[in-house]
């Protein structure tokens, strides 16, 4: 163990701890824009410097490894006016339509700014006017708003392994960018969104989610994941009964907050108009007819008789039940009940069994 003082309070942590982590586990908070606990840390913001007593120069607190008998000052005047700074040069290039930004509510540079008491930019420098990119049904792209942390590139790397973006352009012009200029799905994006839900600012959002509601408006709802096995912890973001959008849930046994294309974005069948609202049966011999409508009572009681005789004919394996990744967990756990405990087979399937 390496044992070192911060803001006066001793802490001892396992060597290769970086200054940031043990922070952390005393509640000191640094503040940071690059850095993701999942992601390799690269000290690209300089948000989180601190003063290390004996270094000469402020360091980055993410990548910088503890020392025995380190004495490590966060909170500086100096140090605070270089976050000020650094934030401030943010937001001079950064566009300053907060008010009706998707990501309002949710952005760590408007986090960073208010907690830092910057109130706007220093000063006003010339700020980009890219295209914002709606080249995919899933992803909006307004690059004008993007600091160059690397969170999207590090998580598409290192987490999805796909390296479909990269950082593009040189000095001020930096921005994130994709590595075929024609487009994500060029450059071999699976479109997993899971730099969406890194991206600290609203360069990257969700194209489903625009206009439907504020952060601030948007209920919570912890779920999981109906597509397949793995059981992916999810976030449902709801406003008025409907899913307006879903993130990850950081679960480090099962998924640590990372998605597919299906988990984020595969939900729009609920709130479908083609959805069924009343039980339909075909007309006919052995169902050769069209459908119509029927009640809930007439349609259980077919189901009901249908099943009783095939059962007491031909016995309960010849009986199948097969689920559904569209409806709730909790009527996928009724149904394959009703198969095992009613009917008496373990004849019973889902697209979730891998």
């Amino acid at each position: 163990m390496v044992t070192l003082t911060i803001d006066g309070r001793q802490v001892a942590v396992p060597e290769g701890t970086t200054i940031l982590e043990a922070a952390r586990r005393l509640d000191i908070r640094i503040p940071t824009l690059c850095y993701h606990p999942l992601l390799r840390p690269l000290g690209y913001c300089r948000l989180c410097l601190v003063a290390v007593e004996g270094a000469g120069k402020p360091v980055t607190a993410c990548n910088t490894p503890v020392a025995e008998g380190m004495v490590v000052h966060t909170s500086t005047p100096e140090i605070e006016e270089w976050r000020k700074g650094i934030i401030e040069m943010l937001l001079s290039q950064h566009p300053a339509d907060c008010l009706t930004c998707e990501k309002a509510g949710d952005c760590d540079l408007q986090d960073c700014a208010y907690q830092a008491g910057v109130k706007g930019p220093a000063w006003k420098a010339e700020v980009a006017s890219l295209p914002v990119l709606r080249d995919n049904p899933f992803i909006v792209r307004d690059y004008n708003k993007c600091i160059v942390c690397g969170r999207c590139v590090r998580v598409c790397l290192e987490v999805q392994g796909n390296a479909a973006l990269e950082l593009v352009g040189r000095g001020i012009e930096t921005k994130a960018g994709t590595v075929d200029p024609a487009g994500l799905k060029e450059a071999g994006c699976v479109f997993c969104g899971n730099c969406l839900q890194v991206c600290p600012v609203g360069a990257l959002t969700e194209r489903a989610g625009e206009g439907r509601g504020r952060e601030w408006e948007l209920k919570k709802v912890r779920s999981i994941c109906s597509y397949c096995g793995v059981g992916c912890n999810l976030t449902l973001y709801v406003k008025d009964g409907k899913v307006v959008k879903v993130k990850g849930y950081e679960n480090p046994e099962v998924n640590n907050g990372w998605l597919c294309v299906k988990g984020r974005f595969g939900f729009d069948y609920i709130h479908s108009p083609d959805r069924l609202t009343k039980p339909l049966i075909r007309e006919g011999a052995r169902g050769s007819g069209n459908f119509r409508e029927a009640t809930w009572e007439e349609a259980l009681d077919l189901v009901a008789r249908e099943l009783r005789e095939i059962k007491e004919s031909h016995g309960p394996d010849v009986l199948g039940f097969l689920c559904s990744a569209k409806c709730t967990n909790e009527e996928n756990y009724l149904l394959q009940k009703l198969a095992r405990g009613v009917m008496g087979t373990n004849n019973v399937d889902h697209c979730a069994r891998l």
